[in-house]
């Protein structure tokens, strides 16, 4: 991965840290980047990968300026990070934000108008190398700036850009909680196959790699989810019974859309 200049990440908990891991693997050298982190713990673990690692920004006084700040912090402690980082609000300077809620209004009212600011909804796969991401610009990020902040994200799995922030809300109920989700069903089918009277740890077995693989199916065919839905369910067979109560009014589907909507208004509401 080529970057011009240094890159300053600000937070190195799980996300931040799957970042730093995603990048590394992609060839960035650990010499262009350093990590602002209060945990010891965290901060040990980036020195042992060979990244300089600080606990505050005010130990970065003299630092060179980077080319990229990437605030991988929970929106609730921006308010305490962002002022601190007006500094590095220069030209040539972008910020690459995964704070959900954190409008690029709520980042320019700090940082100044002319700051080059990007949003991103990533999710928890991104650990793995199979994360999704979202991203959105104001208009100070240039086209060479958004191609980094792109390869930045594509280092830990997909990569889409949307115009339209208004539309980050939806996204984070869609993707960004989207893993919770499919984590509950995992444990709602194993529940179930317990009730069935499957032993606890062979129904663990079936849900988790049932929903793994049939992930995975989805993930490597390019046919719609419904098709795939079709060709497992016989007419009058044993899938077509379960359907019948999953997607009956009231059922999956409704619920979550009743989901999605509740995690899009909290990301309005952490945007306030």
């Amino acid at each position: 991965m080529e970057l011009d200049g240094r890159l300053l990440l600000v937070g190195c908990g799980k996300m931040g840290g799957a970042l730093l891991r995603g990048w590394l693997d992609r060839d960035l050298a650990p010499g262009k980047v350093t990590v602002v982190e209060p945990g010891a713990e965290a901060r040990q673990a980036t020195a042992a990968l060979g990244v300089a690692a600080v606990a505050g920004l005010d130990e970065l006084e003299a630092a060179p300026q980077p080319a990229f700040v990437v605030l991988a912090v929970k929106p609730q402690m921006m308010d305490a990070v962002l002022p601190s980082c007006r500094r590095f609000a220069v030209p040539g300077t972008a910020f690459l934000s995964i704070a959900a809620g954190t409008t690029l209004a709520t980042f320019e009212a700090t940082l100044g108008g002319k700051a080059a600011v990007i949003r991103v909804m990533p999710n928890t796969p991104a650990s793995v190398g199979r994360g999704m991401s979202v991203l959105c610009a104001n208009a100070e990020v240039d086209a060479a700036q958004k191609a980094v902040a792109g390869a930045l994200m594509a280092a830990v799995g997909e990569v889409a850009w949307i115009d339209d922030e208004a539309l980050m809300d939806a996204v984070t109920g869609v993707s960004g909680s989207g893993p919770a989700y499919v984590f509950l069903l995992i444990e709602a089918l194993a529940e179930a196959g317990v009730e069935a009277g499957l032993p606890h740890a062979l129904a663990t077995r079936l849900a988790r790699a049932t929903v793994a693989g049939a992930g995975e199916l989805a993930w490597q065919s390019e046919a719609p989810a419904a098709e795939l839905r079709r060709n497992v369910t016989s007419p009058g067979g044993t899938t077509a019974a379960a359907l019948e109560v999953l997607m009956a009014e009231g059922g999956l589907p409704d619920l979550m859309k009743r989901a999605v909507a509740a995690a899009a208004r909290r990301g309005r509401e952490l945007g306030t």
